[in-house]
């Protein structure tokens, strides 16, 4: 390309990329014919032109590498590494004793009646790496329950079929305990299957060592992670989610005509799918770019947004998102990190502020993501309360099923953004509500003062962030890991992220 580029005369090799002479060079029948640049001729110098052009410009772009930037430079007190000692441990619990010992799936919640959840177990596979780092289990005991894991999903059964467990390299959202295939009816889920593999590309870096095991997760890690045939997915170039990712398929009604459009967990999604080879990702990232609503809810507060606290997390439990931003970000000027950062603080600002007149909100209680709920058997007067539901405030003017209900897993999954503030905010928990809304695996999933009620159940895709935020946190653990994987790289520069300047 050089040679071809420099005997033209047409540009300089340097990238620089401009046009030194006036005419146009071209040779036939060793004779030199000089054309000047006019009419169809002028067309031609154009093509060859916009073909160099692109040509020089591919050759020259040069990846950026992205980094951990490990744990949060946050000083804590004695007391508080004592608090967020007790509460990771409790919370690794679930993990270690909601896990099938066979399959090694992690259930979707404690209920005895619950299925596994992939969502759980795609969480799940970090957390047993943060036991094994806290010394609570040892690393064989961890190798040996995610090797379980990858080598159910790799001999589980892939078909079309109503009663599969997965299909194209994805799997149903919920599984059977017994016998692993899919259950209720679910859909085979793009997002649920994006984190269990989110959870396999942390597990084959994490383990790295030159035993039999570890080797074994890798080498499936690789098979797992290359079998992902986007196709099933990807959504037609019109309508109202074009170009997007689907949220699902079922055998019975084929692709869900309802794409991931942003802002919200969908976030890694993307960078997952070009990581791994999608066709025509880039498009479908301006898509989910394009849905992105802007708002100003409070004074300072300008962000993306995106009620329920658990879009701002998700993503960010995997990916370091210090000073990443694509090119909407790069023009309103913050990061993600700092996005979520913002979506935090406006949380806490509406508790304050408490337009409903729900009891117990105030400063240093808050956190309205996505969890159970009263339901409407506790309703009274004016008050109505929602079941499980994707609870979430963005201010007064943005909110989603907003009923007074609180989830400690909400604040503390954003202890990375703003410990300022979560710190103060469980330490009052504790203070105020005590056993009350803490059990054997930790805070419950909920609580509900204005109804009086305690939800006395732990959901694994709510553990599992607490969990894997508060030590990214403390030591970056799961961002180190993460961010040094060839698809999180791939991904990331084939969607144009950079640094923010």
């Amino acid at each position: 390309m050089r040679n071809s580029i420099e005997s033209s005369g047409l540009i300089d090799i340097n990238c620089n990329l401009h046009l030194i002479n006036q005419r146009s060079v071209y040779k036939s029948n060793s004779h030199i014919i000089l054309e000047t640049m006019k009419n169809h001729h002028a067309l031609i110098r154009i093509f060859l032109l916009v073909s160099f052009l692109s040509s020089g410009f591919s050759a020259c772009t040069q990846e950026i590498e992205f980094k951990s930037n490990g744990k949060v430079n946050y000083a804590l007190t004695a007391d508080e590494v004592a608090m967020l000692d007790s509460i990771q441990l409790k919370t690794f619990l679930f993990f270690l004793h909601e896990h099938h010992p066979e399959k090694g799936i992690v259930k979707d919640r404690t209920a005895s009646w619950a299925p596994a959840s992939i969502a759980s177990t795609g969480f799940g596979i970090p957390c047993f790496a943060i036991g094994a780092e806290r010394n609570w289990i040892t690393r064989e005991k961890a190798a040996e329950i995610t090797l379980k894991i990858l080598s159910f999903f790799a001999n589980s059964v892939q078909s079309a079929d109503t009663n599969a467990t997965g299909y194209k390299g994805f799997y149903y959202h919920f599984l059977k305990l017994n016998t692993g295939t899919r259950a209720w009816n679910c859909e085979l889920s793009s997002i649920d299957t994006g984190l269990l593999m989110m959870g396999i590309i942390f597990a084959r870096n994490y383990y790295d060592e030159d035993n039999e095991a570890e080797k074994q997760i890798r080498s499936l890690a690789a098979m797992l992670l290359g079998r992902m045939d986007w196709t099933i997915f990807q959504m037609p170039p019109k309508g109202k989610h074009a170009n997007c990712i689907s949220m699902a398929w079922t055998p019975e009604g084929g692709q869900l005509n309802h794409g991931w459009s942003g802002y919200n967990e969908g976030l890694f999604l993307y960078v997952l799918a070009a990581g791994t080879g999608m066709k025509d990702v880039e498009k479908s990232y301006d898509s989910w770019l394009s849905t992105y609503d802007w708002k100003t809810p409070y004074e300072g507060l300008s962000h993306v947004i995106f009620p329920p606290l658990f879009g701002h997390q998700f993503s960010q439990a995997f990916i370091d998102y210090r000073g990443l931003v694509d090119k909407y970000m790069m023009e309103k000027g913050i990061d993600y990190f700092e996005n979520s950062r913002r979506a935090t603080y406006v949380q806490r600002a509406y508790a304050q502020e408490n337009p409903k007149g729900w009891v117990g909100y105030d400063s240093l209680c808050w956190g309205v993501t996505a969890s159970d709920g009263p339901g409407s058997k506790y309703n009274f007067g004016d008050k109505k309360f929602e079941g499980y539901a994707g609870r979430g405030t963005s201010g007064p003017d943005y909110t989603i099923a907003e009923d007074g209900t609180i989830a400690p897993y909400g604040p503390l999954s954003s202890l990375p953004f703003a410990p300022e503030i979560v710190l103060p905010t469980i330490k009052s928990m504790n203070e105020k509500f005590g056993k009350q809304i803490w059990g054997k695996y930790g805070y419950y999933d909920s609580f509900n003062l204005t109804a009086n009620w305690v939800n006395d159940d732990y959901i694994g895709i709510d553990q599992g962030p607490l969990l894997i935020m508060v030590e990214n946190f403390r030591t970056g653990l799961v961002w180190n890991y993460m961010m040094k994987d060839p698809i999180i790289q791939k991904g990331l520069n084939t969607l144009g992220y950079e640094y923010l300047k």
